[in-house]
């Protein structure tokens, strides 16, 4: 049974926030070394097995003398350490049945056919499929035609990169299009989108795995995320809930802590936003997009290497500009824990011991102020906090904040399996996309599945997805909404408190 209201379309849709592109005019960002650009494209340049990073900023820091505290080599740990949370699927055979059955399949490729990257499997075993997916893209290039396969084919070209996804979910071709785009961004990030043309413009046929070797699980990590984490679906980014005084004091305590040509400092708490500052000039330009901020939180969970002391690296934010980097000073404020990370974006490869200057006053400010043992004991939230019986889960985006946030509580039983999470998360994706239609967009959905019932509601206001036990008729679902919204209001502060916060440009 399914009832639903239609309403207006809301433009705060993954795929329309995914593709706009801003870039600063103000912020002097660096590019590409003319050195490494060219041992990008040295074919007799043999396989390093480092982190992209590594390659691309290991000369300058041991010209340096810069790396990891009480370490002689600087990013050398980078994507070499294998984390629990991410098990590679690199030596899978693709022969097997095992292989065929995974859900989504996701392959880059170059133009040439040329394998870049697949999520199960080697490249080197696939480059025969490989080939013929290239053939594909140029079959229905040309003829317009339509593949007909009891899975979804997505295919997406960006620039001399092809991407494919193979998914047998119920994921909608926008959906796995608005994934892909993630993957391609993430592989920008690392390299630059400036970059790749010019290596492919200098040689079409070559092999980008050079340049990405040991980065794998990165793009592994991205795909285990877009597949669990919610706020990809909603295009925001999710906040660790705090009382709006301590989060404004340590906005204040980034404010003060700056140095020239640092545009932002970021702190993150167990994978979640504490809070953002930004260099004052850029906001009239340009400010964080949320996939930004995902590929940012992906690139420091993905690998333990960070935990390991101060860490300088370039990184490119393609959404703000995806030609160019910044550089970023990594570490994290509360070892051998490793919960609170402290990330500094300045656009001056020199930098490195400014900005660690920078760290060492926001350290000694937090201690001060007691502020690492207060967000240990902050936690998310948890369904049973709401008081509303029958109200298994929520998701909650407010339209009227500075940014783009989103707040949700904990999945507990019966979504404890990893199985039924992906369940109720493939639930909440049709919701969404029914929500915002193209065809037929709608404000209202109250819709009764197998084991649950869930109602999704958008307004000028907030979007909202809710999911109840499964005899909760239509009224009770939005008398309990009325409430839910009622506790929402009184957590505002909690929830919300994150603001953009400007420091002045030093010269």
């Amino acid at each position: 049974m399914e009832r639903d209201m239609r309403g207006r379309g809301n433009p705060w849709t993954p795929s329309g926030l995914i593709g706009q592109f801003s870039l600063s005019n103000n912020v002097s960002s660096p590019t590409l070394d003319k050195e490494t650009e060219d041992a990008a494209t040295d074919n007799d340049r043999s396989d390093s097995g480092e982190f992209v990073v590594t390659m691309l900023a290991k000369a300058k820091l041991e010209e340096q003398g810069i790396g990891v505290k009480g370490r002689s080599s600087p990013l050398l740990e980078v994507g070499t350490q294998e984390t629990p949370a991410f098990i590679s699927h690199r030596d899978e055979d693709v022969t097997a049945e095992s292989w065929r059955q995974h859900r989504k399949h996701v392959f880059v490729l170059s133009e040439a056919g040329k394998p870049i990257y697949s999520r199960y499997g080697s490249e080197e075993a696939l480059s025969s499929t490989m080939g013929v997916m290239m053939a594909l893209v140029s079959f229905v290039q040309s003829g317009d035609n339509i593949i007909r396969s009891e899975h979804i084919v997505v295919f997406l070209q960006k620039g001399p990169l092809v991407l494919v996804c193979v998914s047998s979910s119920r994921q909608t071709e926008q959906q796995l299009r608005g994934e892909l785009l993630y993957v391609y961004y993430q592989i920008i990030s690392m390299l630059t989108q400036a970059s790749i043309s010019r290596i492919f413009e200098h040689k079409k046929n070559y092999d980008l795995r050079r340049l990405l070797a040991g980065s794998e699980k990165i793009l592994d990590g991205l795909l285990n995320l877009l597949d669990s984490d919610p706020s990809f679906l909603l295009a925001a980014v999710h906040c660790l809930p705090l009382a709006c005084s301590l989060r404004d004091s340590l906005s204040q305590i980034l404010q003060k802590a700056i140095t020239p040509n640092l545009v932002f400092s970021i702190l993150i708490a167990r994978n979640q936003l504490l809070t953002i500052v930004q260099e004052k000039t850029v906001i009239e330009d340009a400010r964080l997009e949320p996939a930004d901020v995902h590929l940012l939180l992906n690139l420091i969970g993905a690998s333990s290497a960070f935990q390991a002391g101060e860490i300088w690296t370039p990184i490119c934010l393609p959404l703000f500009n995806p030609d160019c980097y910044f550089y970023a000073y990594i570490s994290y404020l509360d070892p051998p824990e490793c919960t609170v990370c402290l990330l500094l974006l300045s656009t001056d490869k020199e930098a490195f011991y400014a900005v660690a200057e920078c760290k060492r006053k926001i350290e000694e400010a937090m201690m001060a102020q007691n502020s690492l043992s207060l967000i240990a004991k902050v936690q998310s939230y948890s369904v049973s906090q709401v008081g509303v019986s029958d109200l298994r889960h929520f998701m909650y985006k407010p339209f009227d904040v500075t940014g783009c946030f989103i707040t949700y509580s904990k999945m507990e039983a019966p979504y404890s399996s990893e199985e039924e999470k992906m369940r109720l998360l493939d639930l909440y994706r049709y919701m969404h996309n029914r929500i915002h239609s193209t065809s037929r967009p709608l404000k209202l959905i109250y819709h009764v599945a197998e084991r649950e019932t869930l109602l999704a509601w958008v307004t000028s206001k907030f979007e909202l997805y809710t999911c109840f036990s499964p005899l909760v008729t239509k009224a009770c679902a939005i008398t309990a909404i009325t409430k839910l919204l009622r506790w929402i209001k009184k957590e505002e502060d909690r929830m919300n408190s994150l603001k953009l916060v400007l420091f002045p440009y030093l010269s």
